[in-house]
C-alpha cells in the first residue's frame, strides 16, 4: 500500500475521506428533481451540464439523525462502474496525503450502521479520517 492522496469532507460532525482518482468534480448543492418512493438515501437528481445524475444524501445513508440545517451543502460527484453519482455532503475539507503506517481497520467502537461503508481508517495528528468505500455506499 503506498500513499493515497484522498478529498476530505465532513458529515455530521465525521471527517470522511474519499479516493480522489474516484472523483469527478466538487460542486455547490443543485436543484435536485425529487424521485417518489426511492429509497430515503436518495435525495433527489440533478442535471449536470445535461447528464442525469442520482444523488445520495452521506446523512440518510450512513444512518444519521436529521438534515443538516446550518450552511449550504456539496454534491460530490464520483465515478462509479454505473456512472456518476453525486454524493450530498455537509462540508468540502482539503485534499490530504496519507500513508499505509495511519491506516487500521475500522474501529469496534465505530457506529455498526455506518461500518459497512468503510473501508479502513487514518489517524492523523488531531483526527481520525473515516476512509468511505464508495462502491458500497452507491449500492442501494
Amino acid at each position: 500500500m503506498s500513499v493515497e492522496h484522498l478529498c476530505t469532507f465532513e458529515v455530521d460532525r465525521l471527517l470522511i475521506g474519499i479516493e480522489i482518482e474516484a472523483i469527478q468534480e466538487v460542486l455547490r448543492a443543485q436543484p435536485l428533481t425529487p424521485v417518489p418512493h426511492a429509497s430515503s438515501a436518495v435525495a433527489g437528481l440533478m442535471s449536470l451540464r445535461g447528464q442525469i445524475l442520482p444523488v445520495l444524501d452521506l446523512r440518510a445513508r450512513l444512518c444519521m439523525r436529521g438534515p443538516q440545517t446550518e450552511g449550504e451543502r456539496f454534491n460530490i460527484v464520483v465515478r462509479t462502474e454505473n456512472g456518476p453519482v453525486s454524493l450530498l455532503v455537509d462540508k468540502i475539507g482539503d485534499v490530504i496525503d496519507v500513508g499505509p503506517d495511519s491506516f487500521e481497520p475500522v474501529p469496534e467502537t465505530l457506529n455498526g450502521l455506518v461500518r459497512p461503508f468503510l473501508r479502513g481508517t487514518y489517524k492523523l495528528k488531531d483526527r481520525l479520517l473515516l476512509a468511505l468505500d464508495v462502491a458500497a455506499v452507491v449500492e442501494l
